[in-house]
């Protein structure tokens, strides 16, 4: 029963972690023939089932990669000044606990973690920075070209053939699943008598999770391709998970939810919006 739960929690997890990986997708495919489009979404979800199984099987090294191997204090960053004044400040608040020294008790000790992880440099740190940084630039590129000649009129620089396509879905595959990776290990016992089982259960969350996600791809992405206005706002969402990605990569976390939940929020809008302007339409017909 235990592991069932351990499943589902996981499965849903993936899912929701999954969300971003289809926008992207959905993106990316759209500049592809339309007979291309389905088989691309399916090797790109496939692919991404496999980066994650495979750092699965790898989970000491994806461990490792969250530990520093550089520290920015070698070079100027004033890690060890900031640590000190926050800790300064830290002593000096009354012993007595009450909720305003509650308050500023865990702002300076949250400082003095975001410090240390600003300062130490990790290989989870450059993958987030470069993959945020990709998703960036990639959707303002997309955005750019919305506003001059539309999709038909690629630049040199766009996704334009199957195999160009692929590679970049895989490339940000890496990027979103090392992330869902860590997370999902942090949520499962893999380590001991229980590695075996645990791994087991998270493989088959990423399976279940992907199978979902295949079946609800197409119809996203078609979607999202019929609609211009929630094109836009797909590929803003991109531009924010870009930020959230560059931000996690200097050490600066965010609360995923507010932003899956800002998300939905605006889709709803959105949606509104559609069928707003679909019962003006119906109402008076061109």
């Amino acid at each position: 029963m235990e592991l069932l739960i351990a499943l589902i929690a996981l499965a849903a997890m993936e899912i929701v972690l999954g969300i971003d990986n289809i926008v992207f997708i959905a993106i990316v495919t759209s500049r592809l023939p339309a007979d291309q489009q389905p088989k691309a979404r399916k090797i790109g979800l496939f692919v991404a089932m496999l980066m994650r199984i495979a750092l699965l099987f790898t989970l000491s090294l994806i461990l490792q990669a969250d530990e520093p191997f550089y520290d920015l204090s070698e070079i100027g960053f004033p890690k060890a000044e900031w640590i000190a004044e926050a800790e300064a400040q830290l002593a000096a608040l009354p012993t007595e606990y009450g909720h305003e020294t509650n308050q500023q008790r865990f702002r300076l000790t949250t400082w003095i973690h975001t410090i240390e992880e600003m300062a130490g440099v990790s290989w989870k740190d450059i993958i987030l920075l470069a993959g945020g940084l990709f998703l960036i630039q990639s959707s303002v590129r997309e955005i750019h070209e919305a506003f001059h000649g539309g999709s038909e009129h690629t630049s040199s620089g766009a996704v334009a053939t199957f195999g160009s396509a692929i590679a970049t879905i895989t490339g940000m595959d890496i990027v979103f699943s090392i992330d869902s990776v860590i997370t999902a290990v942090g949520m499962v016992e893999a380590e001991g008598e229980g590695y075996l089982k645990g791994l087991s259960v998270m493989i088959a969350a990423i399976v279940l999770a992907v199978g979902v996600m295949m079946v609800f791809a197409e119809p996203v992405s078609k979607f999202v391709a019929s609609h211009p206005t929630l094109k836009m706002l797909a590929l803003s969402f991109l531009i924010l998970i870009g930020v959230m990605l560059v931000a996690e990569g200097i050490g600066t976390h965010f609360n995923k939810g507010y932003i899956y939940f800002a998300m939905a929020f605006a889709i709803a809008v959105e949606l509104l919006n559609l069928r707003l302007r679909h019962s003006a339409e119906s109402e008076n017909p061109a």
